[in-house]
């Protein structure tokens, strides 16, 4: 009696339809918040004592804009990674990517990546997700350095700036930067560099873990996409607001007559002086063009700008900042030195080339 009395007071689970009409009216919802951010933030920096225009009223825009997006990218593809977790276990995934051949995985990685319009920081959330389902480390470490860099939006500023040639050009280097980097670093091995509760859910000891029974129901599976982006919001949310917040301030006084005197100078070091100073900066690549049109209708070197613009939108600190929660220092250190060696090459040869 006990028992039937225990069973009939215990909440009844929802219908699978219910489930399915309650994510789509998530995804419907995100959609709108989303579109409107823009406007939203604007409205918001409107309401504060500040000139719109001023620097200040510039690195709020950012700020208000790039916090709420980023937040809700990394909530919607953590929980959509959570649910495919639930398909492919990450020993099934990794069993997946091994039987292709070496550098493979890194090319259709870094393809992705094109097809996917992220600025840096928004990239991170889907690199936490490959590494969640088990993609092995180079291969997302390929799409990180891809989607902000080499996509269509980067492509199509590019061509009505400088060309299809240049453009082409730079798709070309750009690719074989994400594929060549993730490549080097896939094959240092340097899965047990990530912190530690990254190598938990990649090695699928965490609480999100995925059961073995491939019987679930969506309920299920819904069930532990929202715990994916419980564990894995809790760990990052922080370093995303501060992230963003430095690079809202560098966005809003960045000194651009300085970068011009440097970048424009006839000499070995303008590379390397313009890859250093990019890292600090923090934009998209839209962002980035209008800056990389004014350096070049200054007289900058080609190479120069366009290792700058690689360096703005590949190797971030903000960026930096947010990946810190999910590699240890040793990690990115290694992710800065092959990608950077890469920019560099790149700025020299176009600087030969053009």
């Amino acid at each position: 009696m006990s028992t039937q009395t225990h069973i009939s007071g215990a909440p009844r689970p929802l219908p699978g339809w219910a489930w399915h009409l309650g994510v789509i009216a998530f995804v419907l919802v995100w959609y709108a918040m989303y579109s409107q951010l823009i406007p939203v933030s604007e409205w918001i920096v409107s309401l504060l004592p500040v000139d719109r225009h001023s620097h200040t009223g510039e690195a709020l825009a950012f700020f208000f804009y790039d916090v709420p997006k980023v937040m809700m990218l990394l909530t919607l593809i953590v929980f959509a990674m959570g649910v495919v977790r639930s398909f492919f276990s990450p020993e099934k995934t990794r069993a997946l990517l091994s039987g292709k051949r070496e550098g493979i995985g890194n090319a259709m990685s870094a393809g992705l990546g094109i097809l996917t319009p992220f600025c840096s920081c928004s990239a991170v959330p889907l690199f936490i997700g490959f590494v969640s389902a088990g993609v092995p480390l180079g291969v997302t470490f390929s799409f990180l350095i891809a989607a902000p860099m080499v996509n269509e939006v980067a492509l199509v500023l590019l061509v009505g700036l400088v060309g299809w040639q240049v453009a082409m050009t730079y798709l070309f280097f750009g690719l074989a930067i994400a594929i060549v980097a993730g490549f080097v670093i896939g094959k240092l091995h340097l899965e047990g560099w990530l912190q530690d509760w990254v190598q938990d859910i990649h090695s699928g000891a965490t609480d999100v873990a995925v059961p073995e029974d491939e019987s679930l129901t969506f309920s299920a599976r819904y069930r532990l996409g929202i715990e994916a982006v419980r564990e894995i919001f809790s760990k990052v949310w922080i370093w995303i607001i501060l992230g963003i917040g430095m690079g809202a301030l560098i966005h809003g006084y960045v000194p651009e007559d300085l970068m011009v005197q440097i970048m424009g100078a006839d000499a070995w070091w303008s590379v390397p002086a313009a890859v250093v100073m990019g890292i600090p900066m923090y934009t998209n690549a839209a962002g980035v063009i209008p800056i990389v049109e004014a350096l070049l209708g200054k007289g900058a070197a080609l190479g120069t700008v366009l290792a700058f613009m690689m360096s703005v939108i590949a190797l971030s600190l903000p960026e930096m900042i947010i990946l810190r929660q999910v590699l240890t220092m040793r990690l990115i250190a290694v992710f800065v030195g092959v990608v950077a060696s890469g920019i560099l090459s790149v700025g020299f040869l176009f600087n030969m080339i053009f």
